[in-house]
């Protein structure tokens, strides 16, 4: 059969052509992360805004193609802020062939999470899960309980401290410090760690007074108020998150505590509302970032999070994540055409960020990112260095000290173990 060489030509180009677009439809793979955190119950204004942050950088990244063609997804699923729940619905995203989870809202459950993680991936060699930690902040996830498949993008509870007490030590004023926390790991860690961290830097302080109360279950803070302002501490430091740190700065502000809390979520949803403007220059928060740090990108996705979601961009750990995720994808897929979870976890563990304007990476030593802290105050937004304010308060955060990344890193026991 006589073929013309014009023919040959069109048909070999047909050929390459509709390879060269099979390869790159091959190549362009979704991740699909399950988000396992409250979605109802008191803890769900948290989860939520979480939740909408995951949704809205990840549109961002998708169209600005941070990982090339390949894209990431975020779907809910509420945990209801439960152990059990959580661990039955981890059960049913592997059934649905979920290869990525996150989770932040709870260290007991991040805590629970991690071991059942570890048991599925030794089970089922080739559908292994990565735990994506945005949130949960106890430190032994890093030490004791570390493991190969979970990354934490915040700043462990000893990290938070290490920094906070160091402002607090710097100021002569403080004498005598009362603890306050959930009755749960995370409260109990943060007040092992204020104690040492004090004890350390400043022994002239007193601890006047400790109390570790049920999660998510007192509706009247008026009694433990009450034996704060009867230790005559000048100062309350407290890891509580959601509303029961909201209840609790409300029962201060009713009852005319004069005090400063130093805290670890004041920044968290319902909280700003709760303080109001008895919070003014009373109400600390050591964190990793706000939006009145300066950063183009950051002041922009604080804008454009507000006119979407009517809400405040408070989450930003799921930005540092995100971008992260995005670069240990593309690190991976240049390394093969198969986009394999395993093979993103390896390149995640020497991944280096600029985190709005400063950089960050992860550890590889125990999966824990880096990254800088600041101690900030509640002030009233002066349009100057205070532009962005809180749930609509006219109030938000001014940074008072910046801890660079090597003054809160902490060293760790981890002895991981890879694949």
């Amino acid at each position: 059969m006589h073929i013309s060489l014009r023919t040959l030509i069109k048909s070999t180009i047909s050929v390459i052509f509709t390879l060269t677009i099979s390869t790159q439809f091959a190549q362009a793979d979704t991740i699909k992360i399950a988000v396992i955190d409250p979605m109802s119950g008191p803890f769900a204004p948290v989860g939520l805004n979480t939740f909408n942050s995951f949704k809205f950088i990840a549109d961002k990244a998708n169209t600005e193609k941070w990982a090339g063609e390949h894209r990431i997804v975020f779907d809910a699923f509420d945990n209801k802020a439960g152990v059990q729940e959580s661990l039955s619905l981890l059960k049913t995203v592997a059934d649905k062939g979920y290869r990525f989870v996150t989770q932040g809202t709870g260290s007991a459950v991040g805590l629970a999470l991690i071991d059942a993680i570890n048991k599925h991936n030794q089970r089922n060699p080739g559908k292994e899960i990565i735990y994506l930690n945005h949130g949960s902040i106890d430190p032994d996830m890093t030490n004791s309980k570390c493991s190969f498949w979970h990354f934490r993008f915040d700043a462990n509870s000893d990290m938070k401290m290490e920094a906070l007490t160091s402002f607090m030590a710097a100021d002569k004023n403080i004498k005598k410090v009362y603890l306050i926390g959930q009755n749960y790991s995370h409260g109990q860690q943060v007040a092992r760690a204020a104690k040492a961290y004090l004890a350390r830097k400043r022994p002239d302080i007193q601890i006047v007074g400790e109390d570790l109360h049920p999660i998510a279950s007192v509706k009247d803070f008026s009694p433990y108020i009450n034996k704060i302002k009867a230790s005559g501490a000048d100062a309350v430091i407290t890891g509580n998150w959601g509303t029961d740190l909201a209840l609790l700065i409300k029962a201060g502000k009713e009852m005319n505590l004069n005090a400063n809390f130093y805290t670890y979520y004041a920044s968290s949803t319902g909280v700003p509302t709760a303080m109001g403007e008895a919070g003014i220059d009373k109400v600390k928060l050591i964190g990793y970032w706000h939006p009145n740090n300066f950063s183009k990108l950051g002041s922009a996705i604080t804008q454009g999070y507000k006119e979407q979601y009517k809400d405040d961009f408070s989450s930003t750990s799921t930005y540092a994540m995100i971008a992260s995720l995005a670069k240990a994808m593309t690190i991976a897929s240049k390394q093969s055409a198969d986009l394999d979870p395993v093979k993103i976890a390896f390149a995640l563990e020497d991944v280096q960020i600029d985190f709005f304007g400063t950089p960050a990476s992860m550890r590889k030593t125990d999966h824990q990112f880096q990254q800088a802290l600041y101690v900030s105050n509640w002030v009233k937004v002066n349009g100057k260095d205070v532009r962005f304010d809180q749930e609509n308060t006219g109030l938000g955060w001014k940074t008072l000290q910046k801890f660079e990344p090597y003054v809160a890193s902490q060293a760790t026991s981890c002895q991981m173990k890879r694949p």
